[in-house]
């Protein structure tokens, strides 16, 4: 475990100092969208850099069923999931600017609801198409035991990385053009950043493409009516989904 956290860690270290000096500078600009811009590449090279590490693989059973598996050694990504969780934290510390675009929500039952619904919503046409295949072709079964700690990830994670596009960015947009357009654009950015990965760091393709689109739409929405609290459910859950063995 701690081999594999320092090797990861070594790798992804260069890129994030610059991206750090970056952030320093642009906090003097007069908007924020520097900043948002910084976040997002920096967390594409820690999200992209998994890969290499083998934190987690892709495929998509006969080119049409993407499928995703993290490592099975649960205690990295426990570590991770702490890690995640403590950079989003800072994160929102750091930049009042930033922390001030985060719309939360009410964590009411029925939001809490939408956020799972959201869930199934996103993860359903990928489940749908991906029972066609055994699945040894999909990845392989899961451990039962592993289970708790791959949704933990998943939810820490995620959370991070909607704070960036639907808190920030789609936040930053909304202030510049209409929700709904802010929405749209918030969801087709979000699945144009999964490029590199679908295309040139694994070689899913553009199942993985398709689905981080609709997801990614499905989040923002969410975002739009109400919070990024069901957003951050929905994008979690339906990545523990497809990464539990289901999909």
């Amino acid at each position: 475990m701690f081999a594999t956290l320092r090797d990861y860690s070594l790798a992804v270290a260069p890129g994030l100092v610059v991206f750090a000096a970056c952030l320093v500078l642009a906090r003097r600009l007069p908007s924020v969208g520097a900043s948002i811009a910084i976040l997002i590449a920096a967390f594409i090279l820690i999200r992209d850099a998994m890969t290499p590490a083998g934190l987690w693989r892709f495929g998509a059973a006969d080119g049409v069923a993407p499928w995703i598996r993290f490592t099975e050694d649960t205690g990295v990504l426990a570590v991770l999931a702490v890690l995640t969780l403590a950079l989003t934290a800072v994160v929102l510390a750091a930049h009042p600017g930033l922390r001030a675009l985060v719309v939360w929500g009410r964590p009411t039952p029925v939001v809490l609801a939408l956020g799972v619904g959201g869930a199934a919503l996103a993860a359903a046409p990928v489940l749908a198409v991906s029972q066609a295949w055994p699945m040894d072709e999909r990845g392989g079964a899961v451990a039962v035991t592993a289970l708790p700690v791959v949704l933990a990830f998943c939810l820490a994670g995620n959370l991070f990385e909607e704070v960036l596009f639907r808190g920030f960015l789609q936040g930053h947009l909304e202030r510049v053009t209409s929700p709904v357009r802010a929405a749209l654009l918030s969801g087709l950015l979000f699945a144009a950043c999964h490029g590199y990965l679908a295309t040139t760091v694994t070689d899913t393709g553009w199942p993985l493409i398709a689905f981080t689109a609709w997801e990614g739409l499905v989040c923002a929405w969410l975002r739009m009516r109400h919070g990024l609290i069901p957003a951050v459910l929905a994008h979690g859950l339906a990545i523990a989904a497809l990464t539990s063995g289901l999909a």
